[in-house]
């Protein structure tokens, strides 16, 4: 038969009905956490990871150039990463969409040979590879893919066959990962991916036919995420201190101009344009340049961008008013023409501004308490995106920034920050709260940010953490029988003891982490724990272990009843 091609539109629909059907079954791969603790969030984080590329992919719905619509993708994954799974996502198409680059259409030995590619690129991003994961299921489907196309012209036979071997490996996982057989699960990662995969097949097939914008039902959108790390700046600022007040975001069209424009360079563009403000960040590719930049006359860097395009999608907030209404509720007119004056000598960037990744307002309390700038509410049961990442070190005037992710699972998304943002990026491997605060304790403004990275790693390896949460559902792990709603003491990533009773599961976990003979053991209650109760488990524990001191903070983290630091 005569070879078929994938036109832009139709590349728009497949990847539209692949988020819409992993949106559909968020909750379905978030069951299959091997873990049955209550933050399963693999589904979560690749259904906004995809959700994100998809919707940059639609703002260039009219682009006839397949690889010009994919670098919209890719663009969009790399923003909106979150989660292992999602980074590996992230990846997995960020290969795939650079296959295609100067494509107009897509051939079926292209289809294939992207998804090869995609396979390529996740698997150098991953340090140490687990064989029994996505990456397997991705590698396994796309080498059967470019098999199939060097037989066929029909696209569809060539992503009917990477559909079926991505299924038939998906259902080996367990024999590849012992922890997934011995959970009865299959890989998460792997399902979601296989969801992405059935709903591009199904466009092509005809089963299904997209023709509206990807939508998200029943999860927090992109948009409101990002607010989130916004909100949490405002609360700490005083808008009197703010040097360049206005929040300006825009793009520039570099081709539909009817006028004469200057010749682009992304290199003299950033330059010259960071003479009229801070925490500017510049992306842009043979089309378009996406602007933040946070300048006192947003006009006058409006009118230079202006030198090399249109200009579209205009946005300028007042910062200072924003940042007075988050703190005082409103501000009064005398009071706000005193804000907007420019100080007379201008603020010097600091050395350091630091970023932290936690769940509870407590814990965030404790952090900013110990020097951090801006706290992103999220960690255990929303992982936080690159973009919310990005927008939270906009609102810090630094010269350096150091990132706590204090969960594994975010790890990977801080480390792509640096690929986006001007200003140098230190990445802390924190896995936990505990490990965060204990870095922090560690940190020296006035040291090289060589010195503190190493420092600050030396500080939190040194500690043990612990936390204790609650079992979702009946499994087996190594040695324990969990049942659901059991008590789970779990120490650097493992459970340890399983309890009917919180107390004496905690005491048990605090034992296992070898409190005896300790210096300090420092506990931090969650939403759902009492002072009472925290006061009954200070006390239990000051009688087993008398020489040890211990210290007792409110949290407020949501689903971990308790967090221990054992030093």
């Amino acid at each position: 038969m005569a070879q078929r091609e994938i036109v832009a539109s139709l590349f728009l629909q497949m990847m539209r009905a692949g988020a819409n059907n992993l949106n559909r079954n968020v909750e379905m791969v978030n069951a299959l956490n091997v873990f049955p603790v209550p933050d399963g969030d693999t589904g979560t984080n690749m259904s906004l990871t995809i959700t994100s590329g998809v919707k940059e992919m639609e703002k260039f719905a009219h682009e006839e150039n397949i690889g010009k619509l994919a670098e919209a993708l890719a663009k969009g994954l790399l923003m909106g990463a979150r989660g292992n799974s999602g980074v590996i996502l992230s990846q997995l198409f960020r290969g795939f969409s650079k296959a295609l680059a100067g494509n107009e259409t897509m051939s079926p030995r292209q289809l294939a040979e992207a998804f090869q590619r995609g396979v390529e690129t996740a698997y150098k991003a991953v340090l140490k590879p687990v064989e029994g994961t996505i990456l397997t299921v991705a590698r396994e489907a796309a080498e059967a893919g470019v098999k199939r196309s060097r037989s066929t012209n029909d696209p569809i036979e060539v992503l009917e066959t990477v559909v079926n071997e991505a299924k038939a490996t998906l259902d080996r996982t367990p024999e590849m990962l012992p922890v997934l057989k011995q959970a009865g699960v299959v890989d998460a990662g792997g399902e979601g991916l296989l969801l992405v995969y059935k709903g591009m097949l199904s466009v092509l097939t005809g089963e299904v036919v997209v023709d509206q914008a990807t939508t998200k039902e029943n999860l927090p959108s992109l948009e409101s995420l990002a607010e989130m790390a916004h909100d949490n700046a405002q609360a700490k600022i005083d808008p009197a201190t703010i040097e360049n007040g206005y929040c300006t975001e825009f793009m520039v069209d570099l081709k539909t101009t009817r006028r004469p424009v200057d010749a682009f360079s992304e290199g003299e563009f950033r330059e010259e344009l960071s003479e009229f403000g801070d925490s500017l960040l510049v992306i842009s590719d043979e089309e378009l340049v996406k602007v933040h930049i946070h300048a006192e006359h947003p006009g006058d860097a409006l009118s230079y961008a202006q030198k090399y395009g249109d200009l579209i999608k205009i946005k300028i907030e007042n910062m200072r008013e924003q940042y007075a209404t988050a703190t005082e509720g409103h501000t009064s007119t005398h009071s706000h023409s005193k804000q907007v004056e420019k100080p007379a000598i201008e603020i010097e960037k600091k050395p350091y501004g630091i970023v932290s990744i936690v769940a509870g307002s407590g814990v965030a309390d404790i952090m900013r308490s110990l020097g951090v700038d801006v706290v992103i509410e999220g960690g255990q049961t929303m992982n936080p995106s690159t973009e919310d990442i990005v927008k939270a070190i906009g609102q810090i005037h630094a010269e350096h920034i150091i990132i706590l992710p204090n969960n594994k699972n975010i790890i990977w998304t801080a480390e792509q920050v640096g690929e986006v943002v001007e200003v140098p990026v230190t990445v802390l491997a924190t896995k936990t709260i505990p490990q965060g605060i204990a870095s922090l304790l560690s940190f020296d403004k006035d040291a090289t940010p060589e010195a503190n990275k190493m420092n600050m790693t030396s500080a939190y390896q040194a500690i043990r953490s612990g936390e204790l949460t609650y079992a979702v559902r009946d499994t087996q792990i190594d040695e324990h029988q969990i049942k659901q709603g059991d008590y789970l003491g779990i120490t650097e990533g493992k459970i340890e003891v399983v309890g009917q009773d919180l107390m004496d599961t905690a005491l048990t976990l605090l034992d296992e982490m070898a409190v005896d003979g300790a210096d300090v053991v420092t506990v931090i209650y969650g939403q759902d724990v009492s002072s009472d109760q925290a006061n009954e488990l200070t006390k239990r524990l000051g009688d087993a272990y008398p020489d040890v001191e211990i210290e007792v903070h409110d949290g407020g983290q949501p689903l971990y009843y308790f967090l221990f630091s054992v030093e």
